[in-house]
């Protein structure tokens, strides 16, 4: 039997948002093991690292991706690093492998940074999710999203860690997400 149609599922215009070149006059790269945020980066502008072993799981790569991250800082201003396994092991209800998920981010890929960014004459680091999904729910939640910022010309702003109950003492808060990367870029904390 031969086919008699075609049906292109997803098909879309290009959406019309300036890069981040355009807005802040820096270059960028993105690490991720999802499409969607490949593509997204694709349309920032940014260069797309494909990091070998980056599955989007709790066995993805973790330290080559800190890795990969640091070889691109010496030659763009930023890298955007995305863990999907959090949000995966949210999605599933399963706690214990959200606590390992977090957990091998922080040693793995925040560890790694932070042993070799202070190489760097500034830096600023930028920790955050792009939402929040409750193993309770297994699905996207809405709520404020935590974040934090260190770096050149970052106050502890009385902030001693990253948790849901230090950052609420902070002062800094950004109701509108959009807001925070502006900020993170131009500003001085």
């Amino acid at each position: 039997k031969t086919a008699n149609s075609i049906w292109l599922w997803g098909q879309g215009t290009k959406p019309k948002m300036p890069n981040y070149e355009e807005m802040f006059q820096i270059t960028g790269s993105v690490i991720t093991a999802v499409d969607l945020i490949k593509g997204i980066g694709v349309y920032a502008g940014l260069d797309v690292i494909n990091v070998p072993g980056a599955t989007g799981y709790l066995d993805t790569n973790y330290i080559g991706k800190a890795e990969y991250a640091l070889n691109s800082l010496k030659m763009k201003d930023f890298v955007f690093i995305h863990v999907e396994a959090p949000d995966e092991t949210g999605h599933n209800g399963d706690i214990k492998g959200k606590i390992k998920a977090i957990e091998d981010f922080d040693k793995f890929v925040v560890g790694t940074i932070l042993s070799k960014i202070k190489d760097f004459k500034q830096y600023r680091i930028l920790l955050t999710s792009d939402h929040l999904t409750p193993i309770p729910l297994k699905t996207h939640a809405r709520g404020l999203v935590p974040f934090a910022i260190m770096g050149t010309n970052v106050s502890k702003n009385g902030v001693e860690k990253f948790s849901e109950n230090q950052i609420s003492k902070s002062n800094f808060v950004v109701q509108n997400g959009f807001e925070l990367i502006p900020k993170f870029f131009r500003e001085v904390f």
